[in-house]
């Protein structure tokens, strides 16, 4: 029978059949046995490992980025300190005199009672272990580079210079989170010290500066 103008004629917003015909053809309509099943797993596995490759592969390139910047960023504190080495002899004179008074300087950090005074006592006893380890002639871009150089025959507190920096290493990478009390802070200086007496770098100040800031 013709439809006339008061009919509704499901078209264009019309549920399509086919959905629903698709549909039961996938699931009841196509007995799955179980080879079927099984290949519906496999296809899943495929996807997933697929997947899983993909994230792998994000993750380790985001992992070597890190890498990358972590010695990025060493380079460029290597740079800072050495720069602010090279201002701190133009305002305080010769070598000798530098060493002297940056060692009191952390004598007076240590002192404090600020707890960022001590690890600003660590950084600066460390930038002068550094200039220690140049003037001894041991090579290297850093700290670290010039102490695998070197033996326990011919540098005998380098077990104490080791351990100092890495204590100076916690405060330079971990920021506000890393705790640092003033006793661990003055066992670390007394390790500095220990070294600096090695290679005479306090032959001129009475005892090295030892006691009046480790008590």
């Amino acid at each position: 029978m013709a439809a006339d103008a008061n009919d509704i004629v499901f078209t264009t917003y019309s549920v399509n059949e086919n959905i629903f015909k698709g549909l039961y053809d996938v699931t009841i309509g196509s007995n799955l046995d179980s080879n079927g099943i099984f290949s519906v797993i496999v296809q899943i596995w495929n996807v997933y490992s697929v997947l899983a490759f993909i994230l792998s592969a994000i993750f380790i390139v985001g992992l070597i980025y890190a890498y990358i910047r972590y010695h990025e960023f060493g380079e460029i504190e290597h740079h800072f300190l050495h720069d602010e080495e090279h201002r701190w002899q133009e305002l305080h004179g010769t070598h000798n005199h530098v060493e002297h008074e940056r060692w009191h300087s952390v004598q007076h950090h240590l002192a404090s009672e600020n707890p960022n005074d001590w690890k600003l006592a660590i950084i600066e006893a460390d930038v002068l272990l550094e200039r220690t380890l140049e003037k001894a002639g041991y090579a290297g871009a850093t700290i670290g580079e010039k102490l695998k150089g070197a033996s326990i025959r011919s540098f005998s507190t380098i077990e104490d210079a080791w351990q100092a920096h890495r204590v100076r290493n916690q405060i330079a990478h971990g920021g506000s989170d890393f705790i640092l009390t003033q006793k661990v802070a003055k066992e670390t200086l007394i390790q500095y010290e220990r070294v600096f007496k090695e290679f005479g770098v306090f032959e001129e100040v009475h005892g090295g500066g030892h006691g009046g800031g480790h008590h």
